[in-house]
């Protein structure tokens, strides 16, 4: 991908993490916001509402984002420690594997027997987990980073349309700077996203717009008919 040479495969999902963090900030509590101003001008009301979004939002990703790169990573240790035992145990058949897999990939066999002999050598765990796994020993991801960077990246997020709501007094203007400040942020969001993933960034940008736009348009129609029925 486009200026990512040299970004380990952790530091790149980590870096997704923390940008899908910060998008997941500034669209749910908006949404929460704008949904409760439909309802109430009450500025007090709408803060405190948009304070217990950011701290739940923060919380569910970290613990959510701590359970997934755990699992995966729990997975990748079990592979590793499997192929330790098979070439432990098999030595000369697990080469013949991996000879086998450089062929499969458009190799003629003596290049393959070239490759694998050579890879063997240097690090053979690692030439075996690379083509059978796709994964590096030494290049795991870290399940409390990834939960960091969710927490601290979504809180980041949710700052915008919650900063935004205490910068007016007006009901009509607080709305307008809330959309105006959070149409602003995820246009960032979604041009990081589309760099650190090496998409195209007008396409990104247009999506998450379209989307924070539309969470909350309903939101905010939400907030207005239910909120003066229900007392």
């Amino acid at each position: 991908m486009p200026g990512q040479e040299g970004i380990s495969n952790a530091k790149l999902n980590w870096l997704r993490a923390a940008v899908l963090g910060a998008n997941d900030g500034v669209v749910s509590v908006s949404s929460i916001i704008v949904g409760v101003a439909g309802a109430t001008n009450n500025r007090g009301t709408i803060f405190t509402a948009g304070l217990a979004g950011l701290v739940a939002g923060a919380m569910s990703m970290a613990v959510g984002e701590y359970v997934s790169v755990s699992s995966q990573s729990d997975t990748e240790k079990a592979y590793i420690k499997a192929e330790k035992k098979r070439l432990a145990a098999n030595p000369e058949e697990e080469f013949d594997e991996l000879v086998d897999m450089y062929t499969t990939k458009g190799m003629s066999a003596k290049t393959a027997h070239l490759v694998a002999t050579e890879l063997t050598e240097h690090d053979v765990i690692k030439a075996h987990l690379e083509v059978e796994f796709g994964i590096d020993e030494n290049d795991l991801n870290n399940p409390s980073q990834a939960a960091l960077a969710s927490m601290l990246s979504f809180t980041i997020g949710a700052l915008v349309p919650l900063l935004a709501v205490l910068s007016t007094s007006g009901h009509i203007s607080r709305l307008v700077v809330t959309a105006v400040a959070v149409l602003i942020a995820l246009c960032i969001t979604g041009y990081a996203s589309a760099t650190v993933g090496g998409a195209s960034r007008r396409r990104a940008i247009i999506r998450v717009v379209l989307g924070g736009a539309l969470a909350m348009v309903i939101t905010y129609a939400i907030g207005r008919a239910f909120g003066t029925v229900i007392q």
